[in-house]
């Protein structure tokens, strides 16, 4: 039906494209891979111009998201409420083995900055944990995060975790919400070494404060490089 369409004009190429694809992936599992721009090129007879169109279509209704690097897959239910997720899960999520460096876990006086985000008072005892996170071995980002010493004791002794939030989630601390913020920036001279990037390089700075309840449990600051990550934001509701 599909060549016919093409043929005598029927219908737009891009919207018979589209259809195609959402036939094919409608009723698979989120994750699961889309037809590549090359297969539908070499199927259709079309121009790639026209494909990707079909293919943004779908992506901004919701069915498709893409992942740089990766490809095109189905996506989540946009209504689906989004989990915290820290960086181990998200990477698995898009497909990627999680790697991290610790480059400073130590106790620290927090600033005025710091104290404030995490509704202390300046000069109170914190640990800032320095990580340097990478995806399939590539540099992602360089990730600060800021913890009450009070609430976390003996966090600095028993050996640095693979995970923060599996660490917090094991103490009854797993952040169930946050404030974020996140802003464009360029790499200053340290960041863009660790990531591998020419100095004033665009990257996102991405803030965090994570919460339990009302209980504030850490706050994170992190500068990720804008060329391998994309960060993805529910909004709205089911009402």
């Amino acid at each position: 039906m599909e060549d016919v369409l093409l043929r005598d004009g029927r219908a737009l190429k891009h919207v018979v494209v589209r259809e195609y694809v959402r036939a094919l992936v409608g009723d698979n599992a989120p994750g699961s891979p889309a037809p590549s721009e090359r297969e539908l090129v070499h199927r259709f007879g079309v121009a790639r111009m026209t494909v990707r169109q079909a293919l943004d279509a779908l992506v901004t209704e919701g069915l498709l998201e893409r992942i740089p690097g990766r490809g095109t897959f189905v996506a989540r239910p946009r209504r689906e409420a989004t989990r915290i997720n820290g960086y181990t899960e998200e990477m698995t999520r898009r497909g990627l083995l999680a790697e991290s460096q610790t480059l400073l876990a130590r106790r620290e006086q927090a600033g005025p900055g710091v104290a404030r985000a995490l509704s202390l008072t300046e000069g109170d005892a914190v640990i800032h944990w320095r990580r340097l996170r990478r995806g399939d071995g590539t540099p992602v980002c360089i990730e600060d995060n800021y913890l009450n010493e009070i609430l976390l004791p003996g966090f600095l002794q028993t050996g640095m975790p693979t995970s923060l939030y599996d660490a917090l989630a094991r103490r009854g601390l797993r952040p169930t919400w946050a404030e974020d913020s996140i802003s464009a920036d360029t790499a200053g001279d340290e960041e863009a070494a660790l990531l591998e990037i020419e100095p004033g390089t665009v990257v996102l700075r991405h803030s965090r404060r994570g919460m339990v309840g009302e209980k504030i449990v850490n706050v994170s600051r992190s500068v990720y490089r804008a060329d391998r990550f994309t960060m993805w934001i529910q909004l709205g509701s089911d009402s």
